[in-house]
């Protein structure tokens, strides 16, 4: 019999794709992947429950972009699928970080071809594709923000300056990969960059479906549903303020506060249930005892 907490573990694997078994993060013994267990990147995506509430403000700032947003739109299942998407992208992430080399590289070369098969027209008609590397750019940077913003408020606040620049330059390895350019590899490096990204940004019909659809998207269970709620509200409370204005949002200090407090509630519990999870599986593959 499953107990609660191998039932909440197992839909969060349903979740982050590692119910599935498509990868075997524990094998092969030795093989460090792209990383390994001195990293940076493995410490802060260690923690699922901090990158699941980053993923989703990651999600969000994403599609501000509205050439990032027309690639999704266009060519995504999202809007009929919305937690295949979230399991797909938390899979990526899980093997490119966890996994071992070849499987890393293998999937990166799928993305890969994916991505040259995503052309179009945005909403104003102007060409997207992609492989572009500039829009690979912002979507690694939109993304590696959140996850580090979360990892930063949810579980590791006293993480230096010198060792979130290490995370950015780790992070790179799987964005250049994929073809981007001109990546941003230091907090001060991505700050700027965000800066100087702020007039390309919209907020229309489309960015605002997106939001409908994620705060809509069903939970794994009726009883996760109160859980999926908080994270939502917590992924959308770490958006840049900027961000938080776009998409209409204005948070009081004590909305701030109850959606942190909450938040903080919630991580306790999955991390309390979470005992096999991508770092875990690595640890023992590189043998290393937790």
């Amino acid at each position: 019999m499953f107990s609660v907490r191998d039932r909440i573990q197992q839909q969060i694997f349903r979740l982050n794709g590692l119910a599935s078994n498509d990868f075997d993060l524990s094998q092969p013994v030795g093989d460090p992947g792209l990383y390994g267990p001195e990293s940076i990147i493995w410490r802060v995506h260690g923690d699922f429950s901090s990158m699941l509430c980053g993923g989703i403000s990651a999600l969000l700032l994403q599609m501000l972009h509205p050439l990032a947003l027309a690639g999704v739109w266009d060519h995504s299942t999202f809007r009929e699928d919305m937690l295949g998407r979230l399991r797909r992208t938390s899979q990526f992430i899980a093997v490119t970080t966890f996994g071992n080399t070849a499987d890393a590289h293998m999937l990166i070369d799928r993305v890969k071809r994916i991505h040259r098969q995503v052309t179009g027209e945005d909403a104003l008609g102007k060409p997207y594709a992609a492989s572009d590397p500039a829009l690979l750019t912002w979507v690694h940077v939109a993304e590696t923000s959140r996850f580090l913003a979360s990892h930063l408020r949810y579980k590791n606040p006293r993480l230096s300056l010198a060792e979130q620049d290490r995370y950015y330059a780790e992070a790179a390895v799987v964005a250049e990969a994929l073809g981007a350019e001109n990546v941003p590899k230091t907090a001060q490096a991505v700050a700027d960059y965000l800066r100087a990204m702020q007039p390309q940004l919209r907020c229309d019909e489309r960015t605002r479906a997106v939001l409908t659809l994620l705060l809509q998207a069903p939970a794994p269970s009726r009883q996760a549903r109160p859980a999926m709620r908080i994270m939502m509200m917590a992924g959308i409370e770490l958006l840049p303020e900027w961000a938080q204005q776009q998409f209409g949002f204005r948070f009081s200090m004590w909305r701030r506060v109850l959606i942190r407090k909450r938040l903080n509630l919630l991580v306790t519990l999955l991390r309390w249930c979470i005992r096999r999870g991508a770092y875990h599986r690595a640890m023992a593959r590189m043998g290393r005892d937790l």
